[in-house]
């Protein structure tokens, strides 16, 4: 009997070890990849450190030019018929009510919207700031043009 037990006992560690080997078999590998994934991301990093480096010394180098980071002054401000119509049509404004926002009479818009005229600079410039308008603040705007009328 006591032959049975200790063969049994046997049997039972040589499962168990069995089965500890398989779970960490699979624990292994995935620490393997881990590792190398970590070890990936720490190059990456160095080299975008190094990247980083080299544009400050480049900056560094050109002095103290502040670059000009406003694109309204960098290009030219385009007029085209077709975007002042559709622009006025996208905020669901009449020929009247967008002419009152631009500053212009209702008759200049048409002759812009059909390509009769041209806006002059500061027509333009208020077109420009007319396009950044969303339907809800160019009916704002309106509202407060009118109680200032």
């Amino acid at each position: 009997m006591p032959d049975l037990a200790g063969t049994l006992k046997e049997e039972i560690r040589r499962l168990a070890r069995k089965d500890i080997k398989t779970e960490l078999t699979a624990t292994r590998k995935a620490v393997a990849q881990h590792r190398r994934e970590i070890a990936m991301l720490k190059r990456e990093l160095r080299s975008q450190e190094k990247k980083i480096a080299s544009l400050q010394q480049q900056v560094k180098n050109r002095g103290n030019e502040q670059p000009n980071t406003s694109e309204e002054s960098e290009r030219p401000v385009r007029f085209s018929a077709r975007s002042v119509k559709a622009q006025r049509e996208r905020l669901g404004l009449s020929a009247a009510d967008y002419a009152k926002l631009i500053g212009v009479s209702p008759f200049t818009i048409y002759n812009w919207e059909n390509g009769k005229s041209r806006p002059r600079q500061e027509q333009l410039e208020s077109l420009v700031a007319v396009r950044e308008l969303t339907r809800r603040e160019a009916a704002k705007k309106l509202e407060e043009l009118e109680t200032q009328e």
